[in-house]
């Protein structure tokens, strides 16, 4: 498998922009996506802001497992706010704005014993596709934020006005380099690389051996496998169940790998966490 890079000119430019704007804001909240929390963490990003206080969320809560609590409780240990959520429920909004409004209170308490009124700033930030906008837009209480399926649906730095908060929308932003290329994998995965430019029929069956060796119960259940096999003979399975056959009976792979990875980043096979927290507590 080919090795995984991506950095586009406007991450370079959205990265500049965010460092010059850093020291307006009070706080940090650094989306992750919950079935891939070390993969979805910046850290040439993170450098730039510091002490700034941070909270990070790790999205998509309702496509992981119990491991991205551990996730949370974990980064929590490392002095960070933490919390898992589903962006697109609104239920979410007030464990959210809680975290916020506890990453502000000891500047808001002083500002009020002043008698001074002040709306508090936080920049959101993260990975391609781990959705930022998404979030935002369930806290300014409508569709403020462009979202898309795609990654690098947004591509300026902007600010949004919310109730409580001012929120600096910016790109999703990607390290120049990957030197863990299992965390790229992962990446793809998800969709915070643009399918584009990958070999897309590597990552399904990257996908499939990774979750044959995770998840084999989800690949059984919803492709009716009695077995594990090699990743080619489990897409082959996938292909037969959802009946992606050519003339001759010959499999049709590229049918079957866009349905299986379809099926992944959809929740479709389960709920999955792809990493374990005790082996990356180095990351936050």
């Amino acid at each position: 498998m080919d090795r995984i890079q991506w950095f586009p000119g406007h991450m370079t430019k959205a990265m500049r922009e965010m460092q010059e704007k850093k020291d307006l804001c009070d706080g940090i909240v650094c989306v992750l996506d919950a079935r891939a929390p070390a993969a979805t963490v910046n850290h040439n990003l993170l450098k730039i802001f510091g002490a700034k206080p941070i909270l990070f969320v790790l999205n998509k809560g309702d496509l992981a497992d119990g491991e991205a609590d551990n996730f949370v409780r974990m980064i929590e240990k490392k002095g960070h706010f933490c919390l898992k959520c589903n962006a697109v429920n609104g239920s979410s909004k007030r464990a959210l704005v809680a975290k916020m409004q506890g990453i502000t209170k000891a500047k808001r308490e002083r500002a009020e014993a002043k008698g001074i009124h002040k709306t508090f700033r936080f920049m959101v930030i993260g990975i391609p596709n781990t959705g930022k906008s998404t979030l935002i837009n369930l806290l300014s209480g409508e569709k403020r934020a462009k979202t898309g399926d795609k990654a690098g649906v947004t591509r300026d730095v902007r600010w949004i006005r919310c109730s409580d908060f001012d929120l600096l929308d910016t790109p999703g932003t990607m390290p120049p380099s990957f030197d863990d290329q299992n965390l790229a994998k992962h990446l793809a995965y998800i969709g915070s690389i643009n399918d584009d430019i990958l070999h897309m029929d590597d990552i399904c069956l990257a996908l499939l051996e990774e979750l044959a060796q995770l998840y084999p119960e989800h690949l059984k259940e919803r492709y009716h496998l009695t077995e594990m096999g090699t990743p080619l003979e489990l897409l082959e399975g996938a292909c037969q169940r959802m009946g992606f056959l050519m003339r001759g009976g010959e499999y049709d792979y590229e049918r079957g790998q866009k349905a299986v990875i379809d099926d992944f980043r959809k929740g479709r096979l389960g709920k999955v966490t792809l990493e374990k927290a005790s082996d990356y507590q180095e990351f936050f």
